[in-house]
């Protein structure tokens, strides 16, 4: 996958939110104050000041470009964003309050897209992924899933090698499978063999099926033996740090309780961190005594619909949970020779395979109006 984009830059947490009506509260709150106050709220930095405008982000037609100062704009629809590792959050999409947002990649953000996301573990996500995440590697260089992010010569190849059509999606299930991160960064081996080539296909995509957790219209996860986590009883008030009891395998989220989570689950740890706790964190966040300013405005209740994405991510942590001995045990074999792939045009891929594509059906909006000359 040729072509990869470095991670978007918020350059203020209070643009995302895990609520999305906290992103409306945020926007009213910064577009109703004035002068130092608006200073404030804005926090500036080198990239953003509420006195400059910016480009409208690609697929955001209705999007302001105006200085915020001048011309605020009604507030954006917030869009779906993965903030962390299997943190779905919301973001506002308004270039101007972004320091770093990446424009190439909401030119290819539809339907089709998937991102792949270098982490210890890589991670595949239907949502443009902000934050402090590793490099991302769009699988589709161009809408409408069109013109995979691969080496030119890559899929023929696999596809004689292997004898049958291969898939852009296949190439990413294998790299879920066999990828490692290694001495000269994310490495892929590629099997020469044809049953490792198939046993790795098929564990990476329920790999990939854990981990998109039923977008793009597929199947939401479930656990094996027909357990599912439910409520037990419903979260009333704020939880101030979840509680797990292995033995009952109970999630206490103040009066609130969740089972079964099995222990892998509550466990899982991604980049380092337990995911689950930082998920709660989050949540928590703008009652912090430390929150200031629009990163202070949140829900004032814990909105229903929070437990039923942890009952989502239970699910999900658990599955992968029980997948990670087999994709750590996974082998894919002999890989293709240097040479092979050197005279199949697959290495070393064109230096214009690492660029984006020319994406452009429809003029952009500059700063101030105008439109953008690319």
């Amino acid at each position: 996958m040729p072509w990869a984009v470095g991670s978007l830059r918020l350059g203020r947490d209070w643009v995302a939110a895990p609520d999305p009506a906290a992103l409306r509260a945020r926007w009213a709150a910064l577009t109703g104050s004035e002068g130092a106050e608006r200073e404030r709220l804005f926090r500036p930095s080198r990239s953003r000041r509420p006195d400059a405008g910016a480009a409208a982000l690609p697929g955001q037609r209705s999007a302001a470009t105006a200085r915020f100062t001048d011309a605020p704009g009604p507030c954006p629809d917030p869009v779906r964003v993965l903030r962390e590792p299997f943190d779905e959050q919301w973001l506002l999409p308004d270039q101007r309050l972004i320091d770093v947002a990446r424009p190439e990649l909401w030119r290819v953000r539809d339907a089709h897209q998937l991102f792949l996301v270098e982490t210890p573990d890589p991670l595949v996500t239907a949502h443009l992924p902000v934050g402090r995440l590793g490099r991302i590697r769009p699988l589709h260089r161009r809408p409408g899933g069109a013109e995979p992010n691969l080496a030119p010569g890559l899929l023929p190849l696999l596809g004689a090698r292997h004898g049958g059509w291969v898939a852009p999606e296949d190439v990413l299930c294998w790299i879920l499978a066999a990828g490692r991160p290694g001495p000269r960064g994310y490495e892929v081996p590629l099997a020469a063999d044809p049953a490792h080539w198939r046993a790795g296909l098929e564990l990476g995509h329920r790999l990939l099926g854990v981990q998109l957790r039923g977008a793009r219209g597929g199947e939401p996860p479930r656990l094996p033996g027909g357990r599912r986590p439910y409520v037990r009883s419903a979260v009333a008030g704020w939880p101030h740090e979840p509680a797990y009891d292995a033995e009952s395998e109970t999630l206490s989220l103040g009066g609130g309780t969740v089972s079964p989570v099995p222990a892998g689950a509550w466990e899982y740890e991604a980049q380092g961190v337990r995911v689950l706790p930082a998920w709660f964190a989050a949540r928590t966040a703008h009652r912090s005594p430390d929150a200031d300013g629009l990163a202070a405005l949140g829900p004032a209740e814990w909105p229903q619909s929070w437990t039923s994405e942890l009952l989502s991510l239970v699910t999900t942590l658990a599955l992968l949970a029980e997948l990670a001995p087999e994709r750590a045990a996974f082998e894919p074999g002999p890989g293709l020779p240097a040479e092979t792939l050197r005279a199949a045009g697959v290495l070393p891929p064109p230096a214009s395979a690492r660029r984006p594509a020319s994406v452009l059906d429809h003029q952009e909006e500059g700063p101030g109006g105008q439109f953008a000359l690319l």
